[in-house]
């Protein structure tokens, strides 16, 4: 009787569950996790189980593979954005739908919160049909939706003019090596192959048929954190990214936008021990495919950020080791270093996915370009004093500066996906944060280029500070905003610096003490020494600057980067001029406001900028010209090379004329130019635009050149000088006073040249000022020659 009984319930629970089963899902491949999914291997095609509507969950898509190409920017493992979604029936739909996060009332009253809701547009990502419903589940069909071109791929390569492209649903597919499920994330990637007609060179260098385009993109659901997490509120001056939003419940007196930092859950197991583990460690995993011996570089620099944990009464708390075979690096469950191949050199990146209720990091995601060591391994070869003269093998030093900057490029963007910003004033506190970037010391010693403290090692005193602010865990009954403000005064106290991007652009940004690739406390002596180093290494630069049997066409690669080994100081020292010191102050912190920067070295730092458009700075030495013949076949001239004007054949006019223009760039910027008008009229004192022009002409024009080399190449910086000054002349977007100034200063140039009116070069500047007063409104300035890539490729950066 009692097995009867058994059997009866065993028979009775396999029928119940056999009616709770989907039709459509009777022998279909299940997977079982956050949500439960079904794949019909006879039609391609994923259904979904829902059964919670209206609960919340994060949606997020990224790149799993990509097209390798920089310019385009589709990197493979790229995330794009993170959205709270959540189901919603409607009659024989589900919709997918987007609340807004940016604008809230947080409150008690539900009709408060309601008034906010209808206030503002929400988003319906997607209707699903219902394909059946059993006791309040649904099954949902959601192969059109993981079809779509939700990362953009499709509009990214139409806004860079590569051509324009649709999915190709014929070949398409679900790709379900890289589909998962698991207990808080379900992970989902389809093979996109999208059709059209290319029209850029940039998709068919990268693409075996530029007409079919095949990536891979990913779509995770994701399972919010809990509500223990707690929001830390932002200060400008704390070196974190802002998480915002609008709070239409806050008083009256209060401000409405809200501001917290960006971080990464952590918590001490003992939160009043002086040293503590934590609940859960930050861990961060290495992509199991990055090679030897950047491997070892990579885990050394990204385990850096520890010492700053350490330092805050954590014990272990930041750990970085090797991505398992069996992982996925798209995964939500792990924080990612990963390894990014392009066909050029390119950024590399710090991303992150976060809760958008809070700013909590809930995956860290890292970017790093595999060519970036190439090109720093090239610099060191460039700087070397004939490493390969003796023999082929002798690159240790140049493999190790390499190494060293890939180190501190593993804890930089690291840092970034730690929730931190840049710091572009660190320089100036001897090397005080790997948020900088970081330009390698060279240096001379005995006369000889040394670079064997080319980059810092260790985390930073200002990353710690960083830490302490985002990271520390007071203990219980501590008043958290006070023991805030005061790891802020006390890094003040320390002298220690913090100034990020919108400050520190070359052609933006106005503090004088905060720089991209910059080095030293004092910009202008810097540049000094770089163009010492500079000199040096290219009086020394030779035939064995490559190695035994690679054709000469090597050494103009070679070449290029030293040539322009100038140019990020130049930037620096540039944004002196006219520049200002400020700090992100806040009412109370004794900290200093705004102050011009001093008269002194505003015109040191001129000085130093006007050095690089001496002709005996900038010319190639004659006696290195014979190195650089036209390009062998196969080893054509590449965007990185020299650009000319004599076509095959090198051109070192050319490349004098380039360096001329990047400086003229710069100091002569319409914003720097109405900036120095404003100083002046503020500070009759101070350094004006009438100075740095009358500088300016006297520095070029008036520099004499016997040599007739030297002399043709004062010449085409003097030419650039002029199409410069009559471009500020004719901006409508500075300052009056500017437009002014330079029409005075074109005025009295013109002068002193029709008095020379015997030289044809002198007659030849004067045709083209009467010509541009003609009609002054349509000038541009003729284009030069373009830059090789920099920094590391293009003028622009991002992290």
């Amino acid at each position: 009787m009692t097995r009867f009984f058994i059997t009866a319930i065993l028979l009775f629970s396999i029928s119940w569950v056999n009616s709770q089963q989907f039709e459509k899902s009777k022998n279909l491949d299940k997977s079982e996790g956050l949500f439960t999914y079904y794949y019909d291997a006879a039609s391609d095609k994923i259904y979904l189980e829902v059964s919670a509507l209206e609960e919340e969950f994060l949606y997020v898509y990224s790149l799993s593979s990509g097209i390798g190409s920089n310019d385009i920017g589709l990197d493979r493992g790229q995330l794009g954005n993170e959205q709270v979604v959540y189901f919603r029936k409607a009659g024989n739909k589900l919709l997918l739908v987007q609340p807004n996060m940016k604008f809230r009332a947080i409150s008690d009253n539900e009709l408060e919160k309601r008034s906010v809701t209808e206030a503002f547009a929400k988003s319906v990502l997607y209707g699903f049909k219902i394909e059946e419903e059993k006791e309040g589940r649904y099954l949902i069909d959601i192969t059109d939706f993981l079809m779509q071109d939700m990362h953009g791929v499709g509009q990214r390569l139409k806004s860079n003019g590569q051509g324009s492209y649709s999915v190709d649903s014929s070949k398409s597919a679900i790709s379900l090596e890289r589909t998962k499920a698991f207990p808080e994330n379900v992970e989902f990637d389809v093979t996109l192959t999208f059709k059209g007609n290319p029209e850029g060179g940039y998709i068919r260098s990268v693409t075996p048929d530029a007409r079919l385009v095949t990536v891979n993109q990913h779509h995770s659901f994701i399972a919010l954190p809990d509500a223990d997490y707690e929001k830390r509120e932002y200060d400008p001056r704390s070196g974190s990214y802002p998480f915002s939003f609008y709070d239409y419940a806050t008083p009256v007196n209060q401000p409405i936008l809200k501001r917290f930092v960006t971080r990464h859950r952590l918590q001490k197991k003992d939160p009043s021990a002086a040293v503590s583990e934590a609940v859960e460690p930050i861990i961060y995993y290495l992509d199991n495919g990055t090679p030897e011996p950047v491997r070892s570089a990579l885990l050394e620099g990204g385990k850096w950020w520890n010492q700053a944990f350490e330092a805050i009464g954590y014990k272990n708390a930041f750990q970085v080791k090797v991505l398992p075979d069996d992982a996925d690096p798209l995964d939500a469950r792990y924080n990612v270093i990963q390894w990014v191949h392009r066909s050029t050199r390119g950024w590399s990146y710090g991303s992150s996915i976060t809760d958008p209720r809070t700013g909590e990091i809930i995956k860290g995601h890292v970017s790093l370009g595999s060519l970036r060591i190439r090109q720093d391994y090239l610099i060191a070869q460039a700087l070397s004093n004939k490493p390969f003269a003796e023999r082929d093998d002798n690159d240790q030093a140049m493999l190790d500066l390499a190494l060293a900057r890939i180190r501190q490029l593993s804890a930089h963007e690291i840092g970034h996906t730690l929730g931190f910003a840049h710091n572009f004033a660190a320089s100036t506190n001897d090397r005080a944060s790997v948020m900088d970037y970081p330009h390698p010391t060279i240096y001379l010693e005995d006369g000889k280029v040394q670079f064997k403290d080319a980059y810092d090692t260790g985390i930073g005193e200002w990353d710690k500070v960083t830490v302490a602010y985002s990271y520390s865990d007071f203990p219980e009954g501590t008043d958290e905003s006070a023991a805030l403000d005061n790891i802020l005064d006390e890094a003040s106290r320390q002298g220690l610096r913090y100034i990020s991007d919108q400050d520190a652009r070359p052609m933006g940004g106005a503090h004088g003490l905060a720089h991209l690739w910059d080095n030293g406390g004092k910009t202008y002596e810097e540049l000094e020494n770089v163009l010492a180093v500079r000199q040096k290494a290219i009086s020394n630069f030779s035939v064995d600057n490559i190695r035994t049997g690679e054709p000469y066409s090597l050494l103009e690669d070679v070449f290029a980067p030293l040539y322009f080994y100038h140019r990020y100081q130049t930037e620096a020292t540039s944004k002196v001029v006219g520049g200002l010191d400020y700090n992100y102050a806040v009412k109370g912190d004794g900290q200093l406001t705004v102050a011009q920067m001093p008269r002194r070295e505003q015109e040191q730092a001129l000085n130093g900028v006007l050095r690089t458009l001496y002709a005996r700075v900038i010319a190639i030495p004659e006696d290195k010209l014979p190195l650089f013949p036209p390009r062998a076949i196969g080893y054509p001239r590449t965007r990185e090379s020299i650009e000319g004007r004599t076509g095959v054949t090198f051109d070192a006019l050319s490349a004098a004329e380039t360096a001329a223009d990047m400086t003229l760039e710069l100091l002569l910027h319409p914003e720097r130019a109405s900036r120095l008008v404003h100083q002046k009229a503020v500070n009759p004192g101070q350094l004006g635009l009438k100075e740095v022009l009358d500088r300016l002409v006297e520095s070029t024009f008036e520099n004499s050149q016997k040599n007739a080399y030297l002399k043709e190449v004062q010449q085409v910086i003097n030419f650039r000088v002029l199409f410069h000054l009559m471009a500020l002349a004719a901006n409508q977007e500075v300052h009056p006073q500017v437009n002014a100034l330079v029409h005075q200063e074109l005025k009295v140039l013109r002068k002193t040249l029709q008095a020379s009116s015997n030289d044809a070069m002198a007659a030849e500047m004067v045709r083209r000022i009467d010509r541009f007063y003609g009609h002054p409104e349509l000038f541009k300035v003729p284009d030069a020659p373009k830059i090789p890539d920099g920094s590391p490729i293009g003028m622009d950066c991002m992290n």
